[in-house]
């Protein structure tokens, strides 16, 4: 991360760092990605896979063994990597783990089987923290959050079989076994839960009430308006509204808060909206997006670069 806007449980990893605690030697782990992005994962700054890491790996150490990095506050606070810095501007680099957003700093989290990091350097005005974001699909449902795998429960309105039944192929194919069920039963906290609906449907959803809130509440840059979400707002990095999607516009999103899990959300302004995002649930749709808004053929990763 960058070196403003610290948060204290960011500040807690770093002081148990610098106080020498850290991971001991272990077994291992095997296949890891570290992804480097800046502007919301619009530009590929590099990329690295490990087929064996040691026992005590952390993000840190790996950052630092694959690409030149500089660091301040004692090696505890990534500055800049391969010489793209955070500046006073509100840009500074974010790391996520199979999607999620990191809860402690990189240097005291460990590297797990699998993991898919993530590092983008970006313009943080509108919102400090992203929770959640959907370009490391298949993550987090295949590898899960901190090593371990969590049950996926697919909740579908009724009026979006078609669209419902795609996702489910799609998980299905990778390998992740779901339990389905009606929108709104509620999926409980031991879950991932992904909300298969249009905007009418998922609207009482938390993960929902955290996207009408703004990128300030549920870090997703885009917003339904109008008396039945019947228009889909896309913004720009200081949450703007630089487009507007009408009929059949879809939004593939995620996010979470402090006492849940991350929700994902294939949704849209009406049926065909939401079967439009359901299709674009690919990897290599959403590969290094934050959220994808879809519109017929045409993909919106979000948020816009200002114009």
């Amino acid at each position: 991360m960058g070196r403003q806007g610290y948060s204290l449980v960011l500040m807690a990893g770093l002081v148990a760092a610098l106080a020498g605690c850290g991971l001991g030697p272990g077994r291992g782990t095997s296949h890891v990605t570290m992804t480097i992005t800046r502007g919301f994962g619009s530009v590929k700054i590099g990329s690295a896979t490990e087929a064996r890491v040691p026992g005590s790996e952390t993000v840190m150490r790996m950052l630092e063994r694959s690409f030149r990095v500089s660091t301040e506050y004692s090696g505890g606070f990534v500055e800049s990597i391969n010489g793209d810095a955070g500046d006073s501007s509100r840009h500074d680099w974010f790391y996520y783990v199979n999607g999620i957003e990191a809860s402690q700093g990189a240097a005291t989290t460990a590297v797990h089987a699998g993991d898919q990091i993530w590092w983008d350097l970006h313009d943080w005005s509108a919102t400090y923290s992203i929770p959640a974001v959907v370009g490391s699909y298949p993550e987090p449902f295949l590898r899960g959050i901190n090593g371990k795998r969590f049950p996926t429960v697919l909740e579908c309105a009724p009026d979006v079989t078609t669209a419902c039944k795609r996702v489910s192929m799609a998980l299905a194919a990778i390998r992740v076994p779901i339990a389905s069920q009606l929108i709104g039963t509620g999926s409980g906290s031991d879950s991932l839960a992904i909300a298969v609906g249009t905007w009418d449907d998922v609207r009482p959803q938390v993960a929902a009430e955290l996207v009408a809130k703004g990128p300030a509440s549920s870090g997703v840059y885009a917003r339904f308006a109008g008396p039945n979400g019947d228009s889909l707002q896309l913004l720009d990095p200081h949450g703007k509204v630089v487009r507007t999607l009408g009929a059949g516009a879809g939004l593939i999103a995620a996010t979470g808060n402090s006492n849940s899990k991350p929700e994902w959300l294939i949704t849209g302004t009406d049926a065909a909206g939401v079967a439009a995002a359901a299709a674009a649930m690919t990897p290599a749709h959403l590969r290094d997006h934050f959220a994808l808004a879809v519109d017929g053929s045409a993909y919106f990763p979000v948020p816009l670069r200002a114009t």
